[in-house]
């Protein structure tokens, strides 16, 4: 007998949160998943880090039913860095496991709690595989890539960030949204040179090579900076949209660029939900449109740099010598 061809399962759409140690990515999935909850979506989370514990949801795919960071450095004697990566190689050498856990979610929508280690989404490709594998199941997936936003505080720090997330957009092979979280942190450590969309955009990176110029250690790497300055800005590619988690506004604009990114379309329902949210939010602030997302922020991060930033009332001449 001829074998029967392999049913294609149904497309399902999702987010694979990635991003730097303590960036907000179990906090994000805990805040999109109610969010998108109170919109009429049905969503489940997948935990994919195995050195996640005490998590704040209820995940229906949990990884550390197949491996745990811990069971890893006392069985094979390695530290974190290295047990995480083991831990990644182990669940891309079983994912027949995680296919049948998924296949009990058809109809859902999915958010991917991805771990915290930079060098799985920049070099190493167990994730990156995995991710790949995903695909191929016919999941239409973007990456949310949480970066701390206080970094836009320190020019040294965001063009680090920057590189960051170019290396990830590259390495990993998806739609991508970079986002930055904790916006109402920060100025925690101190103050913006320029205002919010400079850094949301990523502009003219020469103004923040000149800041860079005036810190007697950073003046040796001009050259070194001006470098990477120009393949940032030759690529193109790196913008972020800022987020605060406990702001329904902000939410709203990352769930739009998401599903921009990777093509879903919400229905009748989750509209009348929106709109109602919304109203009740912020009243005439909003306009409400059929298509694509309902929804249009007038200035969006104008408002967060308004409501997260402080202003110093000094004039722009003055700023200019301050800085």
């Amino acid at each position: 007998m001829s074998k029967q061809p392999r049913a294609t399962p149904s497309l399902r759409f999702g987010q694979v949160v990635i991003g730097p140690p303590g960036s907000g990515k179990t906090t994000y999935c805990q805040g999109m998943l109610e969010f998108l909850t109170h919109l009429g979506r049905k969503v489940v989370v997948v935990n994919m880090d195995p050195a996640n514990e005490g998590l704040p949801y209820t995940c229906a795919v949990d990884i550390s039913e197949l491996v745990t960071l811990n069971d890893v450095m006392e069985g094979l004697m390695l530290g974190p860095n290295g047990g995480l990566l083991y831990c990644m190689e182990y669940v891309e050498a079983n994912l027949d496991w995680l296919e049948n856990k998924l296949k009990q979610h058809g109809d859902c929508y999915f958010l991917f709690d991805c771990p915290g280690q930079v060098e799985l989404y920049t070099h190493q490709s167990s994730v990156k595989n995995i991710f790949s594998q995903l695909t191929k199941w016919n999941f239409r997936l973007s990456a949310v890539h949480l970066v701390d936003s206080h970094y836009c505080t320190d020019p040294a720090k965001f063009i680090s960030v920057l590189c960051t997330s170019l290396s990830t957009m590259l390495h990993v092979e998806l739609p991508h949204v970079n986002v930055l979280s904790k916006m109402d942190l920060i100025e925690q450590y101190g103050k913006l040179a320029f205002n919010l969309d400079f850094y949301t955009e990523v502009m003219d990176l020469t103004y923040l090579l000149d800041h860079l110029a005036a810190d007697p250690f950073f003046k040796k790497f001009c050259h070194l900076n001006e470098k990477l300055a120009e393949v940032i800005q030759d690529y193109s590619l790196v913008s972020f949209v800022p987020l605060n988690v406990q702001d329904k506004e902000s939410m709203i604009q990352v769930l739009r660029a998401v599903d921009k990114a990777n093509g879903y379309c919400f229905g009748d329902l989750e509209e009348r939900n929106l709109q109602a949210m919304m109203s009740a939010a912020v009243g005439a602030d909003f306009q409400f449109n059929l298509y694509p997302f309902l929804i249009t922020v007038l200035s969006s991060t104008l408002r967060v740099q308004e409501r997260f930033v402080e202003t110093s009332g000094k004039t722009v001449e003055e700023e200019m010598m301050d800085l």
